[in-house]
């Protein structure tokens, strides 16, 4: 897939999970500190999405200050080994206090990237959206605990999200 039709489908795919309504009302923590999330995050666990298909391990996602704005760089290995990156933009929604954005990877679509639960030391965290569609897993480090893996998984399942759906991330290579 080109970079470019890598965006369109993340773009795309984002938009069609936050069309999604028939589910309860989603909790997300009560706040996030951005400048503490601020950084490298690797994925360990996703449910399945097709913005994703052609990733095959060492997924991360890297968040930075731009202006009233986030950047967001995603990028994993392919099963060649090939690196793919999409570059996107996030905002933080009004009233949420850092806890839920808008992230767009093809703009003028975005798609709901909220945080659902989030360690104190900020170490790892549990994302999705509302629809129950898309969620990850992400921790700064490449591995985590078994206990605190179950854990979020369990908390995930607890919410709505289809627990036996997650994939797991290997990480394999440092990236560039």
């Amino acid at each position: 897939m080109k970079p470019f039709q890598f965006l369109i489908a993340i773009g795309a795919s984002l938009i069609l999970g936050a069309c999604t309504t028939s589910h309860p009302p989603l909790p997300t923590v009560p706040a996030v500190d951005l400048n503490r999330y601020y950084g490298t995050w690797y994925e360990l666990a996703r449910l399945p999405n097709r913005f994703q298909e052609k990733c095959a391990s060492d997924t991360q996602a890297a968040y930075r200050p731009d202006g009233k704005s986030v950047t967001v760089v995603n990028q994993c290995r392919t099963q060649s080994g090939k690196l793919e990156e999409a570059k996107g933009i996030a905002h933080v929604v009004e009233g949420s206090q850092g806890a839920k954005l808008r992230v767009s990877f093809f703009r003028p679509f975005y798609g709901d990237y909220w945080i659902l639960a989030l360690d104190p030391d900020y170490r790892w965290v549990l994302v999705g959206e509302p629809g129950r569609e898309y969620a990850w897993i992400l921790a700064r480090a490449p591995q985590l605990d078994k206990a605190t893996l179950d854990a979020l998984l369990t908390r995930a399942a607890a919410l709505g999200f289809d627990r036996q759906a997650f994939l797991f991330t290997p990480h394999t290579k440092p990236s560039p």
